[in-house]
Formats: structure tokens, C-alpha cells, sequence
């Protein structure tokens, strides 16, 4: 028993190591990442700027995200799981899913050098990715629901993300 005790903590440390050294990659973001985003019903949005590249044969997805200055209260704290369930493509191949490993910055009209958190994949590179188009995408979702179920007056709102491309306000 102890034995299997000692083999799962040697385990969930070596997945610490990895999440770690995985979360704390960055790079600067070049001119041609690509942009996309989206708002919410009540106002305000997401820019997502993501860049896909080669590093040492395997493929590293890099990017930052912004959002708008001004947004309701209704979206306040929902953006991480708007960037947790999208992805990057390449072509038509998703290379990533989950968006939290990107560096929040302030909103603007170009990311270019600004630093980006990365993920390393184990997806090797191949020649022909140069070439394919990076995509991103975030599913249309709802993020804050304030129906009570009242009969009488209908509940509170309900709130929507859609993705329409970048909304954080850029300068």
C-alpha cells in the first residue's frame, strides 16, 4: 500500500513539473498572428491573438488575449471560460484546445511583440504548416444566466458570448 501511495505522489509530481514548465513558456508574438473574438449580449468582448510555428520539429502555439475595458458586471470573471473551451487550427486540423495558457494584455489595434504565453505540442511540424491557415475558435455560449425561474416577472437576463471577431476595444 504503501508502495502505490509512494508511485502516485512520485506520479502527480511529475505532472506538476510538466503543467509548470508548460504554463511558464512565452515568446514574443511576430506581425503575423492572427486575431479574432468576440462580445457579449450585454456589451464589451474578447480579442484573442494566436500565432502557430515551428520549434525544434514540433509545432508551439503562442498568444494573448484582451478584453474590453468597459464590460456589464454580468461578465465579470466569465472569460476564463470563454478561453477554456476554444481552440486554435491549423488548416483544418485543431492544434489546441483551451486558450488559459495566453497572457492577458490591454486591449490594442496590433499584439504584435507583445509576449505571449506557448504551448509546445507534441504534434511534429511538418513543412507544409507554413502555409495553412491559423484559425481560431470559441464557441457561441451563454456566460451568465440570471433567470430565477420567477413566474411573475420572468427572471433576470441572460447573457450570451458569440464569436464576431475582436471586441476587446482596441486603441
Amino acid at each position: 500500500m504503501i508502495k502505490n501511495v509512494m508511485k502516485t505522489m512520485s506520479t502527480a509530481a511529475v505532472l506538476i513539473s510538466v503543467a509548470a514548465s508548460a504554463s511558464a513558456a512565452t515568446s514574443k508574438l511576430g506581425q503575423s498572428h492572427v486575431v479574432s473574438g468576440g462580445e457579449y449580449s450585454s456589451g464589451g468582448g474578447i480579442s484573442v491573438a494566436a500565432e502557430v510555428r515551428n520549434h525544434s520539429g514540433r509545432t508551439l502555439v503562442c498568444g494573448v488575449w484582451a478584453q474590453s475595458r468597459n464590460q456589464s458586471i454580468l461578465t465579470k470573471l466569465v472569460e476564463r471560460r470563454v478561453l477554456d473551451s476554444g481552440s486554435v487550427f491549423l488548416g483544418r486540423e485543431r492544434i489546441v484546445h483551451g486558450l488559459l495558457f495566453m497572457n492577458e494584455v490591454a486591449p490594442a489595434k496590433s499584439f504584435a511583440n507583445e509576449t505571449a504565453g506557448c504551448v509546445l505540442t507534441n504534434r511534429a511540424w511538418q513543412a507544409t504548416d507554413a502555409n495553412k491557415q491559423v484559425v481560431i475558435r470559441i464557441p457561441r455560449q451563454v456566460v451568465n444566466n440570471q433567470r430565477d425561474g420567477g413566474r411573475l416577472f420572468g427572471g433576470g437576463p441572460v447573457v450570451t458570448f458569440k464569436q464576431t471577431g475582436p471586441k476587446a476595444g482596441g486603441i
